[in-house]
């Protein structure tokens, strides 16, 4: 069972799917850096000086100024402030991604080549298509050059 284990992990893809998991985490903590700390504030700055972060709803009693003070005092909130960060936050990792893809696409395009060569000809005579090797047409029998 180890040396089955053993030989999975150091499988290629496993490394592979390792790296770009390491990646994708760093990635992502850039991104929640990049909406919290920059581009939320300037939308809460168009928006009137709105902090999103701190936008929440008490479900208990008592008028709370923070969601830290409510949560210190054991009162439930809904935090849709954080929610809306969250939802930029996927959006912009869903547009990465999808911008990433889409360039590994035209790479692969390219590396590809052109259209393959051509596997039949045309008689000149009856217009057949006939494998390109042919000499002689199977369907009228003219010589072919």
């Amino acid at each position: 069972m180890w040396k089955e284990f053993k030989e999975f992990a150091l499988k290629g893809n496993v490394a592979d799917l390792a790296i770009g998991v390491v990646i994708g985490g760093a990635f992502g903590k850039i991104v929640t850096s990049l909406v919290s700390d920059i581009i939320m504030p300037l939308v809460g700055l168009l928006l009137g000086k709105v902090d999103f972060s701190n936008l929440f709803i008490t479900l208990g009693s008592g008028h709370f100024n923070t969601i830290k003070e409510a949560k210190d005092a054991g009162v439930a909130t809904l935090n849709y402030g954080l929610f809306i960060n969250n939802i930029i936050d996927f959006l912009i990792v869903a547009f990465s991604i999808f911008f990433v893809i889409r360039q590994l696409g035209r790479f692969s395009k390219k590396k590809e080549g052109g259209p393959a060569a051509p596997t039949t000809k045309t008689c000149r005579f009856c217009c057949t298509d006939i494998p390109i090797e042919a000499i002689r047409c199977p369907h009228c029998t003219s010589e072919l050059k």
